[in-house]
């Protein structure tokens, strides 16, 4: 299959653009957040060489035998696979070449240092910010080396769920070296057990490498399709761009009504020295500026690989963008410290990894591949099923016959006795073939993508409209 053509347009007319965010903090006035433009710009280079750089490379993959067919067409010419190790490297190095930009000082001495500016200004060198910097370019580059281990040995699902801790380890090493927070604040309903503050000490460690590891393998359990995993990462990655920009210094002032769902108060946010909903804490701002320096080049990169994995796919992204856009998730849920915002954004995932916990966990056979069943005569995508080769345990029935009563799944039973013969596999994509009828791979990723979105504005919605049931004052 030829790869996607490229308008010479793209080449020509990006790079000038990105060149100019690139040098923008040089050029007087200095802007108040310099850095940014740079992080910017580089996104914009990111997705350039990204565009350009899958399809080059696609056959040298090939011959080196990292190549798939797709299960859901007809034409089984063999497509370039672990094509996220590509988009790693790019992202990771994008991201060691803007180490100078985030925290040399070399930007603020073209200001006039009598001029107060507004945003963050380096005065003493940052090596706190840029130890936790490089932990997470390590964890992320542990990520990408075990990523595509698993691409070349196919490691087995019982020994790929731990992978994720092992690189997670940098990030929190750095972040006990560096006396992290480990205290949580207490929900309002369970304050008369445990008090406002829990110290949660090593919990809070565990809990971490958890994330990580849900993060990274909750985008491998929810694929099969062209387009499922590179567009659940971008779009996740845009929700957290959107909240940091909520914490970010905004010369306009604007609120948001939430007591249209029953808050006490309206949510203001803007005016520069507010810094957003930040309320002048310096500290905030810095978090989400962290957060927004890794979001901003993922984006690009899963915007330019999507260009190739899109229906019908030039390009397999493999276990290596999984972990790697996972980690960079945790990375910033972490590091920035919002995991709990962080969380709903992944209710879709969440969902599908509640879903797919009896076949996960054995109650229930797991193939090898759960991916939608495809005919070929209509081109349309139905449920997949699984087979019982011996009767269920009681365990194994209830649970089943629980999730048909709820209609997340449809089991075919013998007629005589009514012992359970077949179940749908358990996955978002099954129910969603389920609930909507068949249709066409382009059409499932599509409804995929609605739900990631839907899920972002319920997250949204929760986050800033709802948290005030559960917690007092400002949960920032």
């Amino acid at each position: 299959m030829q790869p996607r053509p490229l308008p010479s347009v793209i080449l020509f007319s990006l790079v000038p653009i990105a060149a100019w965010f690139v040098v923008r903090p040089f050029i007087e006035p200095i802007p108040p957040l310099p850095a940014l433009y740079t992080s910017f710009g580089f996104s914009i280079f990111a997705l350039i060489a990204t565009l350009y750089i899958i399809p080059a490379v696609g056959p040298s993959f090939i011959k080196a035998n990292l190549k798939g067919v797709d299960l859901l067409k007809n034409d089984k010419t063999p497509i370039p696979e672990s094509q996220g190790l590509v988009c790693a490297s790019i992202y990771i190095l994008l991201l060691i070449l803007f180490i100078p930009f985030a925290f040399s000082d070399s930007i603020a001495s073209f200001a006039n240092a009598k001029k107060t500016r507004e945003g963050i200004s380096v005065i003493e060198f940052p090596h706190y910010q840029l130890s936790v910097y490089l932990s997470s370019l390590l964890s992320l580059l542990i990520a990408t080396m075990l990523g595509f281990l698993d691409d070349v040995f196919d490691i087995r699902w019982r020994h790929k769920i731990p992978i994720p801790i092992i690189a997670s380890i940098p990030l929190l090493m750095v972040y006990y070296a560096e006396r992290g927070n480990t205290h949580v604040v207490v929900p309002i309903p369970l304050r008369f057990m445990f008090g406002t503050l829990l110290n949660l000490g090593p919990l809070y460690y565990i809990y971490m490498s958890l994330l990580s590891t849900f993060a990274t393998n909750s985008f491998n359990i929810l694929a099969g399709i062209n387009g499922s995993e590179v567009s659940q990462a971008l779009i996740i990655a845009l929700s957290v761009i959107f909240n940091d920009l909520l914490y970010l210094p905004w010369p306009l002032d604007f609120r948001i009504p939430l007591h249209l769902l029953g808050n006490k108060a309206e949510v203001e946010i803007g005016g520069v020295w507010s810094a957003g909903m930040s309320y002048g804490s310096q500290e905030l701002v810095e978090r989400h500026l962290f957060s927004l320096y890794f979001m901003l080049p993922l984006v690009a990169v899963c915007a330019g690989f999507m260009y190739h994995n899109w229906y019908p796919a030039r390009a397999f992204p493999g276990d290596t963008l999984c972990y790697v856009t996972g980690m960079a998730f945790a990375v910033v849920g972490i590091q920035a410290h919002f995991s709990k915002t962080l969380l709903l954004f992944f209710i879709p995932q969440i969902f599908n990894f509640l879903l797919s916990c009896p076949q996960l966990f054995g109650l229930v056979p797991c193939p090898r591949h759960r991916v939608p069943r495809i005919d070929h005569a209509t081109n349309l995508l139905h449920p997949s099923k699984t087979l019982f080769l011996k009767p269920p345990s009681k365990l194994t029935t209830l649970v089943l016959v629980t999730l048909s009563t709820l209609g997340l799944t449809d089991l075919t039973r013998h007629p005589s006795n009514g012992t359970i013969l077949e179940a749908n596999n358990l996955t978002v994509l099954n129910f969603f073939l389920l609930r909507f009828g068949p249709r066409t791979e382009k059409s499932l990723v599509q409804v995929l993508m609605c739900s990631q979105v839907a899920g972002s504005l319920f997250a949204f919605t929760v986050r800033y409209g709802l948290a005030w049931l559960v917690y007092d004052g400002n949960r920032r």
